[in-house]
């Protein structure tokens, strides 16, 4: 494995060495006349390590070329296993074909194909995606499949937008992680806006993953509509929908919903919720409690369905409908319950049993009918 450049060491050189292995043959008492040509041979010989508006080619053991950047000044080490470059510009390849295009204002590469280090205004640029990384410090291990863009990171891509604290991209398997106080735009209207401490961003898939909490909002016209929690997510960026699993949570402004649990799958543009296992959904103004085995919510036209062990229960007046299934009417607060219906209110004491019920626990109007309707009144203790 070695490198290429535009020029070698001139020949001068060779002849600066052989000068000053003949001064060393020289008598004692040409000493000091001795030391002032070995300086001056010394100071020829580090000038003429530094080459202007120079390319650098390293290739692999294969002769597959693993970059190629040019730099308006290279230095190299006196055992020219590395080179310090000024304004570096060029392409890192692997198997053959340029994948990444990088510019910094310095770096160091080293000979034998094991990294490149470039600082200063670092700019990456991923061939395939049109993905442009921005940050202080750039390093790439082609061996390891491996480019660090980190310090003040910014990242664009027609999809998304994102600052942290570092990228770590990966071109065989297309993704790129960012960690470190992460936060994400999406550029469509609406945008989602994704906070997080590490999301892998899988670039030709168009998802973006979180394996530890994060915070999604959606926003409309500059204002937070809904905002969403949750230990793991996955965002799809091209459907924007999000699916958040352990301790997920979405509140919505209009209607004002707060839903909990541990699998919701929000779609942001249909405007629909889902939970595939056990929900609870609280509306916040009314101060209705919902909980069932699985429901859907359509937050336009304001409408909830629940199957599966299905409890409302009215926190101001303590009336509790529960049912195998039933629909929700946010906007109205009409609800319909079906199979094995019970409902009970506290005042006045009563509880009815039935197939079917429609009414608003708001109001306490809720009447219970079809096949046997079973009826409770408790009476009051009169005194």
């Amino acid at each position: 494995m070695g490198w290429k450049k535009s020029v070698t060491l001139p020949l001068v050189l060779v002849a600066l060495m052989m000068a000053i292995a003949s001064c060393r043959q020289q008598e004692s008492s040409r000493g000091a006349e001795k030391l002032a040509e070995d300086s001056s041979a010394a100071q020829n010989l580090d000038s003429n390590l530094t080459f202007n508006n120079l390319t650098l080619e390293q290739v692999d053991n294969q002769g597959e070329t693993l970059w190629e950047v040019m730099a308006e000044q290279v230095t190299y080490s006196p055992d020219q296993k590395e080179a310090k470059v000024k304004n570096p510009d060029g392409d890192l390849y692997q198997d053959g074909e340029p994948v990444y295009h990088i510019t910094a204002a310095e770096g160091d590469i080293r000979q034998d194909g094991d990294r490149i280090v470039l600082r200063g205004n670092v700019v990456a640029t991923d061939l395939k995606s049109g993905a442009i990384l921005r940050g202080d410090q750039l390093e790439w291990q082609p061996e390891k499949d491996l480019l660090v863009v980190k310090g003040n990171l910014q990242g664009t891509h027609p999809q998304l937008q994102l600052t942290a604290n570092e990228a770590r991209a990966s071109n065989r398997r297309r993704t790129i992680e960012v960690s470190g106080q992460v936060e994400a735009n999406t550029l469509e209207d609406p945008t989602l806006r994704l906070f997080g401490e590490h999301l892998t961003w899988r670039v030709d898939d168009q998802i973006v993953v979180s394996d530890r909490p994060i915070q999604v909002e959606r926003i409309q016209g500059n204002q937070v509509t809904d905002q969403a929690n949750g230990d793991l997510a996955e965002v799809n960026l091209a459907n924007k929908t999000v699916k958040l699993t352990q301790n997920a949570r979405v509140v919505a402004t209009d209607p004002p919903l707060t839903i909990t649990g541990n699998s919701l799958f929000w779609n942001v543009n249909e405007q629909t919720l889902l939970a595939d296992q056990p929900v609870t959904v609280i509306q916040r103004q009314e101060q209705i409690t919902l909980t069932a085995n699985e429901g859907r919510m359509e937050f336009q036209p304001k409408m909830a369905y629940f199957i599966g062990n299905v409890n409302a229960t009215g926190q101001r007046n303590q009336s509790q409908l529960t049912s195998d299934r039933l629909t929700w009417n946010v906007a109205t607060q009409d609800v319909t319950a079906e199979g094995n219906v019970v409902y009970v209110q506290p005042d006045p004491p009563t509880s009815v049993k039935g197939p079917k019920a429609v009414g608003r626990l708001t109001e306490q109007t809720i009447v219970v009918s079809g096949g046997r309707v079973e009826t409770q009144i408790v009476p009051q203790n009169l005194n």
